[in-house]
C-alpha cells in the first residue's frame, strides 16, 4: 500500500481510510491498493468486519483524479488503463467475505459513490450529498454505478440521478434505501465503528454466510439461490459458534463465541 490508503486493525475490526485529502480522489495506484488490501482482508482470520471511510471532513471520496485522464484519452485506452482497475478494486470490496460498512464523512460523488455502494451498509453525516455527475463530463458511471445504485433504489430514481448528475441529500437517499443511517456531522466514523464492533462480537462464520447468501440473490434465480444457501447453512450448523449459541440459549447465558 501507499500512504494514500491506510488500514488499522483492532479487536476484529479493520478501519480502512482513503487518505488523499481533501477530496480523497481515486488514482490508478489507489485502485490497485484497494484491490490488494480488500483481497487480503477477505482472507484474514483476524478481521471480522471492515469500515471504509475517507480522511478529513470534506469528502468521503468524489471519484477519479481527473488529472490522470489526459494520458489515457485515446480511443480504447480508458477501459484497460483505468476502468478495469477501478472495477476490479470495487469488486474486491463487494466480494469481501466480511461485512463492510462505509462511513461517509463528507461528499460521495461519482466513483466515490460507486465505491460506497459496494459496501454492505452506509452511514452518512447529516447535510451531506451524494451524486453520479459523470454525464456532465460527457461520460456515464462506468465503475458499477449503473448497476449497483439501481439495484438499491430502483430504476426511476437511479436514472434520474444518472441522467441529471444532480446531487441528492443523504437524508433523501436514506428514505430511498441507499443510505442505512444518517448521523450528526462528524459522527459517521464513530457510528460505523461502534456498529462494526457490535457485528464483530457476533459469530463470524454466520455473518459471512449471511452476506454470501444475500449476495447470491442478485446472481441467481430465486429457487437456485435458496437451494445454494443450504450448503452455507450446513457449514454454520457444523460450527463451534453454533454449538455455543444453542448451549447458551438453553442455559440462559450470554454466548462466548470464538469465531471458529
Amino acid at each position: 500500500m501507499t500512504q494514500a490508503l491506510l488500514c488499522e486493525i483492532k479487536d476484529g475490526v479493520a478501519i480502512v481510510t482513503l487518505n488523499n485529502p481533501p477530496l480523497n480522489l481515486v488514482t490508478l495506484q489507489t485502485s490497485r491498493d484497494v484491490h490488494d488490501l480488500f483481497t487480503r482482508l477477505s482472507q484474514d482470520d483476524q478481521v471480522r468486519v471492515v469500515v471504509l471511510t475517507g480522511s478529513g471532513h470534506k469528502a468521503f471520496c468524489v471519484g477519479s483524479d481527473i488529472s490522470e485522464f489526459p494520458d489515457m484519452m485515446d480511443a480504447g485506452s480508458v477501459v484497460p488503463k483505468k476502468l478495469k482497475l477501478e472495477n476490479d478494486a470495487f469488486a474486491a470490496i463487494r466480494s469481501c467475505s466480511k461485512p463492510v460498512i462505509a462511513a461517509l464523512n463528507g461528499l460521495a460523488y461519482g466513483g466515490g459513490l460507486e465505491m460506497a455502494v459496494c459496501c454492505d451498509l452506509l452511514i452518512a453525516e447529516a447535510g451531506e450529498k451524494i451524486a453520479l455527475p459523470e454525464v456532465k463530463l460527457g461520460v456515464f458511471p462506468g465503475s458499477g454505478g449503473t448497476v449497483r445504485v439501481l439495484r438499491r433504489i430502483g430504476e426511476s430514481r437511479a436514472k434520474m440521478m444518472m441522467f441529471t448528475g444532480e446531487p441528492v441529500a443523504v437524508e433523501l437517499a436514506c428514505d430511498w434505501g441507499l443510505i442505512n443511517e444518517v448521523v450528526p456531522k462528524g459522527q459517521a466514523l464513530a457510528r460505523a465503528t461502534a456498529l462494526a464492533e457490535k457485528l464483530a462480537d457476533l459469530p463470524n462464520l454466520a455473518l459471512q454466510c449471511c452476506k454470501a447468501s444475500a449476495n447470491m440473490s442478485f446472481d441467481m434465480e430465486e429457487h437456485a439461490a435458496v437451494f445454494a444457501s443450504l450448503e452455507l447453512s450446513d457449514r454454520v450448523f457444523s460450527s463451534d459458534d453454533c454449538k455455543e449459541g444453542v448451549r447458551a440459549f438453553f442455559a440462559k447465558e450470554k454466548p462466548k463465541f470464538t469465531h471458529r
